[in-house]
């Protein structure tokens, strides 16, 4: 073979050898770059993991998400958006529970809750039958009950009514007659009456209206006069029966003297009556 055409044959197959070996290699080359994909957690975040030379623009230029963005859902990025190898950044919300979500127990229904309904304030009416010895309607220290009467409280709104008997012991923690007492009254307008026994008199009115007050307590009195001591005191006095025939008499003696005394002194003063209207008459 001719040396020159042999050097050209070699010259042209040089560059045809190097192009088959390059060809591959940068073919090979490309074919390794491979760039980490964020990965979907069973809670529906979609977790990347920091790899060496990734940066903030590096990560938003290869993921389609803004810096701003990546500051929202990583509150842990500083200023500098400084990124450590192998750490986790969450890109979104979007992964497997986020379309198929877990089933899970499904929450029953609570019993429904019972409210008390509120009851109103209570209160306590007390009443005393007294009997009124010397028939002032004003109890003293030492008149006493009268056991027996009926004593009746009802309020208006017809929700309450009752009737219980008076007594006529002594309370030996006060040392006060013992009250008729009426408990847990609810509050309201209320009427009080009482029926005496039947040989005592009222001194007084026997209902009483009035208004009472959760809370409060009601003390009323009634005045009876016993028909026996009323009968010892309109009668008449037998020992003073003796006297009034001379008061009497001598009341009588005392008006003639008196009389007599007056007709005498009109019999001195008219003949100088007379002498003085005829002097006058004269003239």
């Amino acid at each position: 073979m001719n040396p020159k055409r042999f050097l050209i044959v070699f010259l042209l197959l040089i560059p045809l050898f190097l192009f088959g070996i390059l060809l591959p290699a940068g073919a090979s080359g490309s074919a390794q770059v491979q760039f980490p994909s964020p990965t979907p957690q069973p809670d529906g975040r979609i977790i990347y993991i920091v790899q060496a030379g990734d940066s903030c623009f590096r990560i938003e230029a290869l993921y389609v998400i803004t810096i701003d963005e990546l500051r929202r859902l990583n509150p842990q990025l500083d200023e500098n958006c400084t990124l450590a190898v192998g750490s986790e950044l969450m890109f979104g919300i979007g992964g497997p529970s986020a379309f198929s979500p877990t089933p899970g127990p499904v929450p029953s229904a609570l019993p429904a809750t019972i409210t008390p309904t509120p009851i109103a304030g209570t209160t306590e009416i007390c009443v005393l039958l007294y009997e009124d010895v010397n028939g002032d309607a004003l109890r003293q220290d030492s008149e006493i009950g009268i056991p027996d009467g009926a004593v009746s409280a009802s309020n208006t709104a017809g929700t309450f009514s009752e009737t219980k008997t008076t007594v006529s012991e002594i309370d030996p923690d006060t040392e006060e007659p013992r009250l008729v007492c009426f408990d847990n009254v609810p509050e309201g307008e209320y009427n009080v009456s009482v029926a005496v026994p039947d040989n005592y008199n009222p001194t007084m009115e026997l209902s009483y209206s009035f208004s009472i007050k959760a809370g409060d307590r009601a003390f009323i009195d009634f005045g009876a006069q016993s028909q026996e001591e009323t009968a010892i005191d309109s009668a008449p006095d037998n020992g003073g029966a003796g006297r009034t025939p001379i008061f009497g008499i001598l009341g009588g003696l005392l008006l003639l003297g008196g009389f007599g005394l007056l007709w005498y002194a009109m019999q001195q003063r008219r003949p100088a009556s007379k002498l003085r209207r005829g002097g006058l008459y004269k003239k």
